[in-house]
């Protein structure tokens, strides 16, 4: 598939390029990122610019669908639907820069690569969504866009630092779009 550009009233999503390389390579200092991603940790120039150009391979394959978050022109953030194939699941999954959180960018993102993922071409049965226990940030964003959570995983994500419990929420096409009660958030 070739990359697919989405936009929203206040948005970009497109595939991330050499020009994002700094501001990725910034964005990920920030404790938080490692902490509740896969990201590594220190993360150097030379892992921005491995993932900038493994990126459209991914799209060529449709091993993952990555996209980087902009706005008024500047790299804000990162969306991807990882193992999206046409008719099956996908697993959502984002980060954003420090600065950028708190505005609302990740649930608007977010919205529009549900739509692209459940829409044609791709017409997925099933969006997942998982993160490890305690990230409430990320578990409010999939909540508000209407994902249904599903349990936990006991120490069922993993990563270099070593294996994590987590929480798992998907959303179906024919699903309200309504935010859920979380039993592990208050309403």
């Amino acid at each position: 598939m070739e990359p697919v550009t989405l936009r929203t009233p206040r948005l970009e999503l497109s595939i991330p390029t050499d020009f994002d390389v700094d501001a990725i390579t910034i964005a990920a200092q920030d404790p938080e990122v490692p902490r509740w991603t896969t990201l590594p940790s220190p993360y150097e120039r030379s892992h921005a610019e491995d993932f900038v150009d493994r990126v459209g391979e991914w799209w060529r394959t449709g091993t993952e669908l990555t996209w980087a978050i902009r706005t008024g022109g500047s790299w804000i953030g990162m969306m991807g639907l990882h193992g999206a194939h046409p008719g099956g699941a996908a697993e959502i999954g984002f980060w954003m820069a420090a600065s950028a959180r708190g505005h609302g960018y990740v649930t608007e993102a977010a919205r529009a690569v549900v739509d692209f993922g459940f829409a044609e071409p791709l017409g997925l049965a099933r969006i997942q969504w998982r993160a490890v226990v305690g990230n409430v940030a990320s578990a409010r964003t999939a909540r508000s866009l209407g994902f249904r959570y599903e349990g936990l995983l006991r120490q069922g994500l993993s990563d270099v630092r070593g294996r994590h419990d987590g929480w798992i929420a998907a959303l179906l096409p024919t699903d309200d779009r309504a935010p859920q009660t979380w039993p592990i958030l208050p309403d």
